[in-house]
């Protein structure tokens, strides 16, 4: 583009993150970091290493905000200056490095503009994520570990911390379920677009007569709440205790360490055997619990059931989210963003972020 489109182009540019500015309300989170700091230089601070170190790293995550916001806004202000001043100079021609500085600024502001499309109530939580096959046994349990895997990588390029919290391994392959906790500033703002079933089509490599096979698995994404946010009575709980597993079923360990909740009056289960002691289990399954029935509670009181993870639906036919082809030709689509691509290998190796985009872009229309 010749230099006066480029003056334009910035210009737009620097519009576009004022209005930024605006709806992340950069403002009310200086505030916020300055209530924190305050709250950190207080004595004995430190003395709940596990609160400290949430508060210290909320206002880091903040103050990372408010400094790449700021550190955009300057640098479109100064090449916005310096294309100005080619313009009116002729004789210096600075267009094709003004042009490189200004496609690296566009990368870079949409980036930030994502996280304006996360503004939902819980958008900036962990999340809780668990993956169940669908019918059709190794087939299906397959797929379940396939889908796992490709979030963990998803989420480890997030640099988000994974921990699996509860894991039920196939007899033949795969696993049965698995519930795992991500923890990440807007982990549930983009994870929530997962939450459905999945469809996968492929030639079965447990198949000897190599036919093609359609499996299904449920993948349920929640936000993480505090315990604050929801109370539970304890006379409404069954805790059971069972003996931790491993690697095909075998037992591991000789302590009934594990820990199954029941919340009666919905019948919720929840169950956690990854910690080492059977009191950290129960404290990360109540954690699991609170966070599932704060859901429920928000989705008969405000109806946000569209919102949070959408009608639960059983994985079969007809009541997938995403459909993932890979036999007889290439495909990974959303059904509801419609967005799509050829390129099946790099999502499955958690390359998600054009289908997150496509659906948070969809929700606003």
């Amino acid at each position: 583009m010749d230099m006066h489109d480029l003056v334009k182009s910035l210009e737009e540019l620097a519009e576009k993150l004022t209005e930024m500015r605006d709806i992340l309300d950069l403002d009310k989170r200086q505030k916020q970091v300055q209530e924190l700091s305050e709250e950190v230089s207080k004595p004995g601070f430190w003395d709940n290493q596990e609160k400290a170190t949430k508060i210290s790293k909320e206002m880091s995550d903040l103050q990372s905000e408010i400094d790449m916001w700021e550190k955009l806004n300057k640098e479109t202000s100064d090449l916005l200056e310096m294309a100005q001043m080619d313009e009116e100079d002729k004789e210096v021609n600075l267009r094709e490095e003004i042009e490189k500085q200004y496609e690296t600024l566009v990368v870079e502001i949409n980036k930030l503009e994502f996280n304006t499309l996360m503004d939902g109530k819980h958008d900036v939580k962990n999340a809780i994520f668990s993956i169940h096959a669908g019918s059709g046994g190794t087939e299906a349990q397959d797929w379940a570990e396939m889908l796992l895997r490709m979030y963990m990588r998803y989420c480890e390029k997030k640099d988000w911390k994974t921990v699996i919290l509860d894991e039920s391994k196939g007899s033949e392959a795969g696993i049965k379920s698995v519930t795992f906790r991500v923890e990440g500033r807007y982990a549930y703002g983009h994870l929530k677009s997962e939450h459905g079933t999945h469809r996968l089509v492929r030639i079965s490599p447990f198949d000897a007569e190599k036919m093609r096979h359609t499996s299904f698995a449920l993948a349920e994404v929640i936000p993480e709440v505090e315990e604050e946010e929801m109370k539970i009575d304890e006379s409404d709980l069954r805790i059971d205790t069972f003996m931790a597993g491993g690697h095909g079923g075998q037992s591991v360990n000789t302590t009934y360490s594990a820990v199954r909740i029941v919340h009666i009056p919905t019948g919720t289960t929840v169950s956690c055997q990854n910690e080492k002691s059977q009191l950290q289990n129960k404290k990360v399954a109540m954690k699991i619990l609170q966070s599932r029935l704060q859901k429920i509670h928000e989705e008969k009181e405000e109806e946000e059931r569209l919102k949070l993870r959408g009608e639960y639906k059983s994985p079969e036919w007809g009541n997938q989210i995403r459909s993932y082809v890979l036999h007889p030709y290439h495909m990974v689509k959303d059904l509801r963003s419609r967005h799509e691509t050829t390129e099946d290998e790099k999502v499955l190796n958690g390359e998600l972020d054009d289908f997150v985009e496509s659906y948070l872009r969809w929700l606003k229309k």
